[in-house]
C-alpha cells in the first residue's frame, strides 16, 4: 500500500471511530432537549414532564423540556427539522396539527426532515362549556348555535389542532356557525372558559380533572374511554364525529438507527412501568404506544382525510 492510500484509509478509519465513539457516549455527554410545541400546563407539556424522569432513568441522561409554543406547533416543528440529527434534540409532536397545518398554508418545516420515533397517547377531544351554562348536552349546544349564527365562540389550542378541527367538522355536520378563538395552548383556552370569556372550549380527556370548574358535553371518541366512562360520545348524541390528539416523540431525520432504537425502546419501557402507569392513570393519559415506523405508516391516510375536510370546509379563509 502506498503512503497516500494508507493515509486516506487511516483518515476514514479515524472518522468512523469518531462517529462510533460519539454514539457510544450518547446520551451521557450533554443534556437532551425535548421541544414541546405548546404552552406550559397543557396536555402535551404535562405528559412530557411526567415522562421526563422515567426516560432519564432508562437512558442515564439529563433531559431538558423546552416549550416553543405558537403557530399550532409550527415553531417547534421547524426548530426540530433544522436541528442536528445527533440525538440531542427531540420533540413531542401532535397530530392532527403536525399534518393539518401544511394543508392550510406553506409551513417552515419539511415533514421529510422529521422522523417519528414513538407514539405515546391517543387522546380524544372533548367539548366543554362554563359550569353555569344552560347547555346540559351536545344537543343543547347545537340548538343554541343554530339560533345565533356566529355568536357562540370556541376556544382551541390553535389553528389546525384537533380541537379546532373538531369545531370545523361540528359546524359542517350540524349546519352551525361558530366563532373560533385560537390560543397558544389548552391551558389558556381553559382559563378563558372558566372565566366565562368564551362559549365553549375544545380540550382533551387527559386535561380533565375532578375539580374542573366547567361542564363537559361530549367526548369525540369512537366509544366511551375508560378515563371518562360516564361521558357520552358525540356519536351517542347523534353527531358522527371522532377526533383525537395523538402525541409522541420525533427526531430530525438522519438520526442514527441505534439512537432512534434506544429512544423508542426507552419510551416503550416507560409505558410498561407500573410506577409510570399509576401516574398516567392519575393524569388520565390514554396510553397507545406505537413504534415510530408504525405511527408514520398511519399518517398518509390521516393527511388525506384533512385534505378532504379542507376541500369542503376550509378552516382558514
Amino acid at each position: 500500500m502506498n503512503k497516500p492510500t494508507f493515509c486516506s484509509s487511516a483518515a476514514l478509519l479515524a472518522l468512523a471511530l469518531s462517529s462510533f465513539n460519539a454514539h457510544a457516549q450518547w446520551p451521557q455527554d450533554r443534556p437532551i432537549e425535548f421541544l414541546v410545541a405548546y404552552a406550559p400546563g397543557g396536555s402535551t407539556d404535562v405528559m412530557a414532564r411526567a415522562m421526563e424522569p422515567f426516560i432519564e432513568k432508562r437512558l442515564g441522561a439529563d433531559i431538558v423540556i423546552v416549550n416553543r409554543p405558537g403557530a399550532a406547533g409550527e415553531i417547534a416543528y421547524t426548530a426540530l427539522s433544522k436541528a442536528k440529527p445527533d440525538g440531542y434534540t427531540f420533540a413531542f409532536i401532535n397530530t392532527p396539527g403536525f399534518l393539518s397545518t401544511r394543508v392550510q398554508r406553506k409551513v417552515g418545516y419539511d415533514t421529510d426532515k422529521i422522523r417519528p420515533v414513538a407514539r405515546i397517547v391517543d387522546d380524544p377531544t372533548v367539548l366543554a362549556v362554563p359550569k353555569e351554562s344552560s347547555y346540559k348536552n351536545l344537543a343543547d349546544f347545537i340548538e343554541a348555535a343554530k339560533a345565533a349564527p356566529g355568536k357562540m365562540s370556541i376556544g382551541t389550542s390553535g389553528v389546525g389542532t384537533d380541537d379546532h378541527l373538531m369545531m370545523v367538522q361540528l359546524q359542517q355536520l350540524t349546519g352551525t356557525q361558530l366563532t373560533h378563538i385560537p390560543f397558544s395552548g389548552a391551558s389558556e383556552s381553559r382559563t378563558a372558559l372558566m372565566g366565562g370569556h368564551i362559549s365553549g372550549a375544545g380540550q382533551n380527556i387527559s386535561e380533565l380533572n375532578a375539580d374542573d370548574d366547567f361542564r363537559v358535553l361530549a367526548q369525540f371518541s369512537a366509544e366511551r374511554m375508560p378515563q371518562q366512562p360516564d361521558l357520552p360520545t358525540a356519536r351517542e348524541q347523534g353527531v358522527d364525529l371522532v377526533m383525537s390528539s395523538e402525541r409522541g416523540i420525533a427526531a430530525p431525520s438522519g438520526i442514527s438507527a441505534d439512537i432512534e432504537k434506544r429512544m423508542s425502546e426507552a419510551v416503550r419501557d416507560v409505558l410498561q412501568d407500573p410506577d409510570f402507569l399509576n401516574k398516567a392513570k392519575d393524569l388520565m393519559l390514554p396510553i397507545a404506544y406505537l413504534s415510530g415506523e408504525d405511527w408514520a405508516a398511519q399518517m398518509p391516510a390521516q393527511l388525506q382525510g384533512y385534505q378532504k375536510l379542507w376541500s369542503v370546509s376550509p378552516w382558514v379563509q
